[in-house]
């Protein structure tokens, strides 16, 4: 079953998340495991505050990710650029498709 953890975070500094997301994900192109699909969406009524919708093939490859030393790196340089704590919400995908 996929799933997806969704990362409610705020921040002034996204060219720097970016950055170095683009970076973790050049090294990690060829790992087994690793995110399938993502998406950012930034809230409208507070300019500063994203949702990153993280989606894996499965939730055992999403916390072998998780346990991965690169990857708790990449969350402590990202955690460094956020105002405040990022609030993780796990889910397993039940539905997924276009709509018609």
């Amino acid at each position: 079953m996929k799933f997806v953890q969704i990362i409610d975070f705020e921040t002034e500094r996204l060219d720097e998340m970016q950055q170095l997301l683009q970076e973790a994900g050049e090294r990690s192109a060829d790992k087994p495991g690793g995110p399938t699909y993502r998406v950012l969406l930034q809230d409208r009524d507070n300019p500063r505050r994203y949702l990153a919708l993280i989606e894996f093939n499965s939730y055992e490859e999403a916390m072998s990710n998780s346990d991965d030393p690169e990857t708790a790196k990449l969350a402590e340089q990202l955690g460094a650029l956020c105002v405040g704590e990022r609030v993780y919400t796990n889910c397993d995908v039940r539905e997924m498709g276009p709509l018609k």
